[in-house]
């Protein structure tokens, strides 16, 4: 049924979905606790919170807050993913999507020791996708994107600056509680180092 979408990126939406349908079945709080990631270190005054662990730089990817969340991050993963995978092959696809996955990762733990607050776990594979959206934007810049809302065509380049610069702009600016726009950012700079790293080998 969905042999049209690349193996590791259908593989990659496949567990996504399992591991949500997981989520809302389950009575507890331990997907959150074990898998989100959450900050390495924790003012004084804040007890109580779930511990930093090495692998949620990993597993915070595969947990999402909803379904509007789960919906959006691969319908990019789609979008973006396919072609990427195409052009690259499954094992660079999948070296490219961690690469985003684990500096994104890195970029909301550093945002967090440097503004502190209160602890709170970041979730969801928006990170990956940022990154295979620069990808794709590097591998066909003149291709035209969708915008979703507004439904404004655009070269793939532009979709990719613009979706940047917004995400830069409302991180410093702190709009949209709750999302980790540093961490989008995180996201496209990793996927741009190996592409670029790739591409000199």
């Amino acid at each position: 049924m969905f042999d049209f979408v690349p193996t590791m990126t259908r593989s990659l939406i496949f567990i996504n979905v399992i591991i949500f349908f997981l989520q809302t079945i389950t009575t507890t709080s331990i997907p959150l606790e074990w898998m989100a990631l959450w900050p390495v270190t924790v003012q004084p005054g804040y007890v109580g919170y779930p511990r930093f662990e090495p692998w949620q730089i990993i597993t915070y990817g595969f947990l999402h807050g909803g379904v509007n969340h789960l919906f959006l991050n691969m319908l990019g993963l789609y979008m973006f993913g396919s072609d990427v995978e195409r052009v690259v092959g499954e094992k660079r696809f999948l070296q490219i999507y961690f690469a985003s996955i684990i500096t994104a990762a890195l970029s909301q733990l550093i945002y967090y020791s440097l503004v502190g607050g209160e602890p709170y776990p970041t979730i969801g594979a928006s990170g990956g996708v940022f990154g295979l959206l620069l990808v794709y934007a590097l591998c066909f810049p003149r291709r035209t994107v969708m915008l979703l809302i507004p439904p404004i065509p655009m070269p793939a380049w532009l979709f990719a600056t613009l979706y940047g610069g917004i995400e830069l702009f409302q991180g410093i600016a702190g709009t949209q509680v709750g999302v980790a726009h540093f961490a989008h950012l995180g996201g496209m700079l990793g996927a741009w180092l190996f592409f670029k790293y790739w591409r000199r080998r």
